[in-house]
Parts: C-alpha cells; structure tokens; sequence
C-alpha cells in the first residue's frame, strides 16, 4: 500500500483495510502548534473490540524503537501506532521526521515539548477510532508523559504501560514531584517497569496511582531502560513480555 500522510487518506485506509493482516503505512496529522507528527500503523482489525496502543519512544530516538516490538503485540491482538515524537533522533535506521521537522522550524524539542504531540496523537486516534480502548505506552521520558496524560485525560484513555519513568522535568520549568502529582488522578490500568537499578526513579510515582488495577515489574537481571528491554538479543526480554502479556490480558483481551 502506499505511504499516506494526512488525516483524509488515513480514513480512507481505515475503510479499506478491513480486511488486512497488520496493515503498515505512515501516517501524518497536526500537533497543537501545526508542526506534522509522523507515526506508523499496525493495523489488524478495525473491530471496536481491538484496542489500539500508542507507542512513544525513548530519548534521542524515533517510532524505529518499536520495529519487532509492535508486530508482537499485533500477533496479541492489539493494533498500534508507533509515533515520532519531536524531542528524539534516530534508531534502527528509522530517522525521526517529527524531530528533524521541529528543528527546521526552530521550535523547541525539550523533552516537555512532546507533550502536545503525545494529547494531539490521541486525539487523532479517538477522531478515527471512536470505540475502540486507546492504550497509551512510554519509554523513558515519554514514559513520564503517558503517566501525565492520562491523569490529565482520564476520559480518553483505557490503560498506560510505562517502562522506566521518572521525574525528568524539573530543569525544564515543571515541579520535582509533576509526574507524580498527575499519577494520583490515574483510574484505569497500569504497567509500570524498568531496569532494576531503576525503580527508585518511579516507585513514589507508582505508589501515588490511585488505580486498583496497577502492576509493575522488576526483573531478578539487570534488565534494560525503556522499551529496549523488549528487544529479542537481551537474554532476559522474555521474562519482560511475559509481564506484559500478563498486564494486557488481565485488563484487554
């Protein structure tokens, strides 16, 4: 199929991809700003019944974090979007087009500065899929942001899974305690992990959540930050996706 890059033909991919097996295109839509978001699809059913997870990526890097790791979470039922956020780079040979749009247009790309294309990625995602439950999945420093978002939007969001969040905004004009604060206000699912040496930057985080469905996991290795740690040449990936199969058939499937 052909790369689409605007909202009008993403509908029309919407209408016609019934019938595919993970259908994968690139997509388009605005941000708050106007700056264009760029996002991979993975869609395998249009269903109301699918839930739908959008992914963000790490620091410095793209909607190229989530390459192998989307089309597994295709195989569990789940449609995904994978999006490049405007603070990030590049990985797995996948360039981030958000960023390299934001910088050419000297607008800033802290960290914070993602916010509005993480709330404008889930908007666009309700607009197009009204019925379906919207998950929203972070790593690193947009691990922190998902966390706030559905604290912020509880009414539009139906579950977050973050791997290795943190209070990571302070030097950029946020409080000590944001993502924390935001956490207290979170109703629904809750997946939180990270590398082992890491839980301190967001077990006060987790212990806010008021949720009575949350979970986390630490793993007996070392384990890995962010989504990487899904990734097939860690020895210990599998022990990471067994929480998460745990996590999503617990509450989604």
């Amino acid at each position: 199929m052909k790369k689409i890059s605007n909202l009008i033909l993403f509908s029309v991919l919407l209408i016609i991809s019934s019938d595919l097996f993970a259908s994968t295109d690139t997509i388009s839509f605005n941000s708050e700003d106007g700056l264009l978001v760029v996002a991979d699809t993975y869609i395998i059913s249009l269903e109301p019944s699918t839930p739908i997870i959008l992914l963000f990526h790490q620091a410095g890097w793209s909607r190229g974090e989530y390459i192998d790791i989307a089309p597994k979470l295709n195989e569990l039922g789940f449609n995904c979007i994978a999006v490049d956020l405007r603070s990030g780079g590049k990985i797995n040979s996948v360039q981030n087009l958000t960023a390299k749009r934001a910088k050419a247009s000297n607008l800033p790309t802290r960290y914070v500065d993602s916010l509005p294309d993480i709330i404008a990625a889930l908007h666009f995602i309700r607009s197009q899929l009204p019925k379906n439950k919207v998950l929203l999945w972070g790593s690193s420093y947009s691990a922190s942001l998902v966390l706030h978002v559905a604290g912020k939007y509880p009414e539009l969001v139906n579950g977050v899974l973050a791997f290795a969040p943190g209070e990571y905004f302070s030097k950029q004009g946020k409080p000590k305690t944001w993502i924390q604060d935001s956490a207290t206000k979170i109703n629904v699912p809750v997946f939180i992990t990270s590398a082992r040496n890491e839980k301190n930057n967001w077990i006060g985080i987790y212990g806010a959540i008021q949720s009575n469905k949350k979970s986390l996991f630490i793993p007996k290795t070392e384990g890995n930050h962010g989504s990487k740690a899904l990734w097939e040449q860690f020895d210990d990936h599998n022990d990471y996706w067994d929480a998460v199969n745990l996590f999503l058939h617990n509450h989604f499937l």
